[in-house]
């Protein structure tokens, strides 16, 4: 085995074999070495350390004797002590029992992965394997991904973006965190709310200031930006999580302002391929590609197993973003790409969204079918992977996700989506996915939440303790 670092002071005048064994004593509390592994031979150690056998044997003697270690006839010496209750190693090396999963997840923000062609994926990976490895760091992007995504971009999302003008990101969250860091220390950046909290997480991460915005039905309400911000982070294409359209009167004012006023807009387009109604709604990038910054990633479409997204910007962003990550060695790993690339190449990420838009409308239906047979009203567009059932007040939608988690289903309520404080009220619901689980799965929840909402999500009765509660 790799032994780990063993330090022997031959000035503190201690028996070099005394020094060895408490070495090799604290590793072995401390979890370093684990009960079975193989020590090195005493000759060996006795090479590595630069000491001679007697010290090493000496040593092992020692901790034979103390049940710290055992010899084995014709084996070698292998540790038997285990770490003491309490400590760290105690705690890594016994097996903590795996949270419980709900029976069905009905959470909003996983991709369905039920229609993945599992022979595609396998396809996709082993050509990524194809190629060489990179001999050193590339801040943009994989040339094959770039050439992959522009094509993509304009042909689901009518964005015409040269290869070059594409760079790829870890992720939404991960290109929000390095744009933010382009900004000067306690810059003001405006976020939908409630909206996406992990593009929040990465703005304050950076050191930004978060400046809630309220939306309606008509997306963010740009009238309510307020002066002297540096950026606005929104999801036009189908709000996260209310699940409606930025209005075209508002894409028009919220360019406007930006040009006027001199800051970024950044356009998270989480799924935007994943319209079934109509075409997919054209790109505030399209309209503005001066002022806004494309967010795309592979994790709603795909799986976040990839790792991998893409933004495409004004030059000055991506050069800046291209420097920054030259002076700190930071980029996008390059085996996402890879996988996309292939994908793209094959023709199956084409196939696999057409499969996937079909399966998420079909869902949509059974979920929309489901809570109207129940009195329910559901409400977003009929896009993406998730709906809105908007509840009365906080007090029923904390008795719904309750309810619904002691029946085992994990559902999401607006609150989790939250920013913080801020001068508007927000609304009361219920963010209801249904990308996760598989659909047989699906059919069997919808009933269960189904008599939840019924039965829990109305207001308190005046003068009573909460919400009426009736047994499922």
């Amino acid at each position: 085995m790799d032994m780990p670092p063993l330090v022997l002071d031959r000035a503190t005048g201690r028996p070099l074999a005394v020094q060895l064994a408490d070495a090799l004593r604290t590793a072995a509390a401390g979890g370093v070495l684990r009960p079975g592994d193989r020590l090195p031979s005493t000759r060996e150690l006795a090479a590595a350390l630069r000491v001679s056998r007697t010290v090493t044997a000496a040593a092992y003697d020692q901790l034979v004797a103390e049940g710290w270690a055992e010899g084995r006839r014709g084996a070698g010496t292998y540790v038997v002590g285990l770490a003491p209750a309490g400590t760290a190693a105690a705690r890594r090396g016994t097996p903590r029992a795996a949270p419980e999963r709900p029976a069905v997840d009905l959470r909003a923000g996983s991709p369905c992965l039920e229609v993945l062609d599992p022979a595609a994926w396998r396809r996709a990976w082993r050509a990524a394997g194809d190629r060489p490895p990179d001999p050193g760091p590339e801040p943009g992007a994989d040339p094959a991904f770039q050439a992959a995504v522009a094509e993509h971009l304009l042909r689901h999302r009518g964005l015409p973006a040269a290869p070059e003008e594409v760079l790829a990101t870890g992720g939404t969250s991960a290109a929000v965190a390095e744009v933010a860091r382009l900004l000067p220390p306690g810059a003001r950046v405006g976020v939908e709310d409630p909206g996406y909290l992990r593009a929040v997480g990465a703005l304050r991460a950076a050191g930004v200031e978060v400046v809630p915005l309220p939306v309606d039905g008509d997306g963010l309400v740009v009238d309510a930006v307020p002066p002297g911000l540096a950026a606005v982070y929104c999801t036009p294409a189908h709000q996260w999580p209310l699940g409606r359209r930025l209005s075209a009167a508002r894409r028009v004012a919220l360019v406007a302002r930006a040009r006027a006023e001199g800051w970024w807009v950044l356009e998270d387009d989480y799924d935007g391929e994943l319209r079934y109604d109509v075409a997919p709604l054209p790109l505030l990038a399209a309209l503005a590609p001066d002022v806004v910054v494309h967010l795309g990633t592979s994790s709603k479409v795909l799986s976040p197993t990839l790792g991998v997204g893409w933004l495409v910007a004004p030059p000055e962003v991506r050069t800046a973003v291209a420097a920054a990550r030259t002076a700190t060695g930071t980029r996008p790993g390059r085996a996402g790409q890879r996988v996309l690339a292939a994908l793209a190449t094959s023709g199956d990420l084409a196939r696999h969204l057409r499969r996937l838009r079909r399966e998420l409308a079909h869902r949509r239906a059974l979920v929309v079918d489901a809570l109207a047979g129940a009195g329910v009203p559901v409400t977003g567009d009929p896009a993406g992977a998730h709906v809105l059932v908007p509840l009365p007040d906080r007090a029923a939608e904390e008795a719904v996700v309750a309810a619904a988690a002691a029946r085992g289903l994990a559902v999401d309520g607006l609150a989790r989506h939250l920013a913080g404080p801020g001068p508007h009220d927000p609304p009361a619901g219920l963010v209801l996915g249904f990308a996760a689980p598989a659909r047989a799965e699906l059919r069997r929840a919808l009933p269960v939440l189904a008599g939840v909402l019924a039965e829990r999500g109305r207001p308190a009765s005046p003068g009573g303790d909460g919400p009426a509660v009736a047994s499922l």
